[in-house]
């Protein structure tokens, strides 16, 4: 048989959300939610004036409400590998084993393509921008920006989330460079304390200060050749910003042929391998661009 083809089953999938989220910027503060394979409709209200109190037979008065929608529609993310094809004729085991270590590394890259796809519109093997994701992503949408500054870099920080407050948003997360993360661990105070500590060595703790946070370097990622890059994205990820997967997730097991249009690698068949190759479908959306703000570089 040259391909099988199955769908992950439940608790697969509820696998490969978990191992997402944990690996995700995006995913661990927001929370995915099921999306459907011809997208979503997401409403939002712009509640224009302040309730009224009426007095008794008094009129009544226009509140008023603006309807915006926006559709969270997913586009297909493929991750493969080439395998020993012992994996069709080893003990049961075998197999099981690379099927669960290809699951839990599908899962990372799914997690970091949704990182970079999102942020910042690339696509993640090539480098370049992706014109399925289009504008559908932070650097493009979110107009609230900081530079950061070298002499006060936690100034920046209380700029841009007093900008998505202002704006009538909390800011429930924060999303950090490497980078901007080993600069804040290196401030220290005229005492002499670091005003920082969780972040020495390394430090990714789960909030900053009440928010929920993580250090990822896909917050710094760019397009190939650019130099400016983001230090830090901050908002209201809990509730302005939706993703998920659609249920259709499946895993080929390709025997032959050159599915990966690797010409150096050859035939499947003429080399003793299989190709494992895993496509999901992860839609997003980013419901009110006010609610966030970015630290940038120079």
């Amino acid at each position: 048989m040259a391909m099988s083809r199955t769908s992950f089953s439940t608790k697969d999938i509820n696998e490969l959300f978990n191992l997402v989220n944990g690996k995700s910027s995006l995913a661990k503060p927001s929370g995915a939610k099921p999306v459907a394979f011809n997208g979503n409709q997401v409403f939002t209200f712009n509640f224009d004036n302040a309730a009224s109190i009426v007095a008794e037979n008094g009129a009544k008065t226009t509140g008023g409400a603006t309807v915006e929608p926006v559709r969270v529609v997913p586009i297909k993310f493929e991750y493969g590998a080439r395998v020993p094809d012992e994996f069709l004729y080893g003990a049961e085991e075998v197999g099981l084993e690379i099927l669960d270590g290809f699951k839990e590394g599908a899962a990372r890259k799914f997690a970091e393509a949704l990182d970079i796809a999102a942020f910042h519109g690339i696509n993640p093997r090539t480098g370049a921008a992706s014109a399925v994701v289009g504008n559908n992503h932070f650097d493009y949408k979110v107009s609230q920006t900081e530079t950061y500054d070298s002499t006060d870099p936690d100034a920046a920080l209380q700029t841009v989330i007093s900008t998505v407050r202002t704006a009538g948003n909390k800011v429930s997360g924060i999303a950090m460079s490497p980078t901007y993360a080993d600069i804040l661990a290196g401030i220290v105070n005229a005492g002499g304390v670091r005003e920082y500590p969780e972040y020495r060595f390394g430090g990714n703790p789960d909030t900053f200060h009440g928010m929920a946070q993580d250090v990822n370097s896909t917050v710094s990622q760019a397009l190939s050749g650019a130099t400016a890059v983001d230090y830090a994205i901050v908002g209201d990820f809990a509730d302005r910003f939706r993703w998920g997967f659609s249920k259709d997730i499946e895993l080929e097991v390709i025997e032959y042929g050159n599915p990966d249009n690797d010409a150096s690698a050859g035939d499947l068949k003429g080399h003793n391998q299989v190709y494992l190759r895993c496509e999901a479908y992860i839609g997003w959306g980013i419901i009110d661009a006010s609610a966030f703000a970015i630290i940038k570089s120079a």
